[in-house]
């Protein structure tokens, strides 16, 4: 289960300042009015029993449980790593260290539901997907009667963060299926089934708390919020609405304790069933991309443009090459409206744009120097999340954080203190650096690391690690173990600077 830890206590404070802002008084003018009474009350009430509904659902919903081989950082054979006396052991005592890197074994518990007869399981792609370094070498779906197979992993989409597998046996399986998700209403009964702290079939039930929540930045980071209670291990496993049909896949909860808080999102069928479609059928999936970063449009901004609020996106930086520059589209345009859908916090200007076909042409509406304008974009493929990573918009100029974010580099940043990413073309030209050059470009500093001590700083271009070049983050780590296994206390780095010439830096590992 993923958490959002950082927006808790302020979507918890918002929370109660508008109940005691003005909802109740509205309710208790309600329950006074005879006439509202009537509009107001369920159809048919709630529900006197889930029993009967859960007895037909729970057959098609599993446990999922993986086996994983993860890479960890050796201490080199050294018995008092990470004490002070780790300077005074000889790492060689003879004979050469072991650079080799190691591996433990890891698990993970996650829920799915089958939603066909032969046995095609969805659930998430982070319960099926290592955590950090490693693979995941087994995985294992077992049914409510306590029958466990093995799973074949059929595809993954990281970026919605779904997953497919499929089981077989001779029989049929019982299976769901998905409803239509755009058809919840803010208030409906829901149930969610899963495997929450390994407990296999647990229950829980409660209503639809939002419809169209948006708990992030990303293309598909718009969800259905429930107070179902959601746990840890029910990642992956279905929502259902009181027709048996799957509104939404489990996939996260705001919570500062890591238990339920009544705050769970769920992946809205309407953007689940076609993604798992196109896995079932080995398609691949594209979406589409413009190439630009994005600000919403704040109350000063709207309010200085005459827009109303919670309207628009604002341009920030626009990825040369891309889809809009192409079109002409610059950093400071307020981006109104997709495709004549209008750009709100409900339907950001990613979500729109990476659900049109790469290649489409659509208009696009904008504000620029005061002026409404149209433009038609051809809108592009969008790349991997690991390629938009390495091809990210880099400000050379950002602050650096004060704690480094957990990265796939943890040799670098537990050795030197850095965090680094590959040089690609696109960051080199916003670094002002040739375009042939090579090497490795510091996104952030630890303050406490001699290499801050030295000067090193976000955005200087690591060209070489003890005379050998650096092109992958893979060459500095290697570096970095070749000279821990010689017993060295430091690495020499050849640092290239934006408006500078190439210099040596010797930086000491900790």
């Amino acid at each position: 289960m993923r958490y959002a830890y950082s927006v808790t206590a302020t979507l918890l404070a918002g929370g109660a300042a508008l109940s005691l802002a003005g909802f109740p008084a509205g309710a208790q003018v309600a329950q006074n009015d005879d006439s509202q009474m009537a509009r107001v009350v369920p159809r048919a009430g709630a529900p006197e029993s889930f029993a009967d509904l859960t007895e037909q659902l729970q057959p098609a919903v599993v446990n999922i449980s993986t086996r994983q081989r993860i890479e960890v950082q050796s201490s080199g054979g050294n018995p008092f790593a990470g004490t002070p006396f780790e300077g005074l052991f000889n790492q060689r005592r003879g004979q050469q260290q072991d650079a080799e890197p190691q591996f433990r074994e890891g698990q993970s518990l996650g829920s799915g539901f089958l939603i066909s007869a032969d046995g095609y399981v969805v659930t998430n792609n982070h319960v099926v997907s290592p955590n950090g370094r490693g693979s995941v070498t087994e995985i294992t779906v077992t049914l409510p009667d306590g029958n466990e197979y093995e799973a074949e992993l059929v595809g993954t989409d990281p970026q919605s963060d779904l997953a497919v597998l499929k089981v077989s046996r001779r029989e049929p399986f019982p299976f769901v299926k998905f409803g239509d998700s755009a058809q919840a209403r803010v208030g409906d009964w829901v149930i969610a089934i899963g495997n929450p702290f390994g407990l296999g079939g647990t229950v829980t039930s409660g209503i639809v708390s939002s419809v169209l929540r948006s708990a992030g930045g990303g293309a598909y980071d718009r969800y259905l919020q429930t107070d179902a209670a959601i746990n840890r291990g029910n990642s992956g496993g279905p929502l259902f609405d009181m027709q048996g049909n799957v509104i939404g896949v489990n996939n996260a909860i705001i919570s500062p304790t890591g238990g339920s808080v009544g705050i769970g999102f769920a992946i809205p069928a309407e953007t689940a069933a076609p993604i798992v479609d196109m896995l079932v059928r080995g398609v691949e999936i594209e979406r589409g991309y413009l190439g630009i970063q994005i600000q919403p449009v704040s109350d000063d901004v709207a309010s200085s443009l005459g827009l109303r609020r919670n309207r628009g996106e604002i341009v920030q930086m626009v990825q040369p090459g891309e889809a809009a520059a192409r079109a002409g589209i610059q950093p400071g345009d307020i981006v109104l409206s997709v495709n004549g859908r209008e750009v709100t916090p409900d339907q950001t200007l990613s979500y729109l744009v990476a659900n049109v076909a790469p290649g489409t042409t659509i208009p696009v509406e904008i504000i620029r120097d005061g002026d409404r304008r149209r433009i038609n974009v051809t809108v592009g493929k969008r790349p991997s999340e690991d390629e938009i990573r390495q091809n990210q918009m880099f400000d050379p100029d950002a602050e650096p954080e004060d704690d480094m974010a957990p990265s796939d580099n943890a040799v670098i940043e537990e050795s030197l203190g850095l965090q680094v990413l590959p040089l690609t073309a696109t960051i080199a030209r916003q670094l002002g650096a040739d375009a042939d050059t090579r090497g490795l470009v510091v996104a952030s500093v630890d303050q406490n690391s001699d290499a801050a001590r030295k000067g090193l700083r976000r955005g200087d271009i690591i060209l070489t690690a003890n005379y050998r070049p650096v092109v992958e983050v893979a060459d500095l780590e290697k570096t970095i173990r070749g000279a821990q296994a010689d017993d060295r206390d430091a690495v020499l780095l050849r640092v290239q600077r934006r408006g500078g010439s190439p210099s040596y830096i010797a930086v000491r590992m900790r």
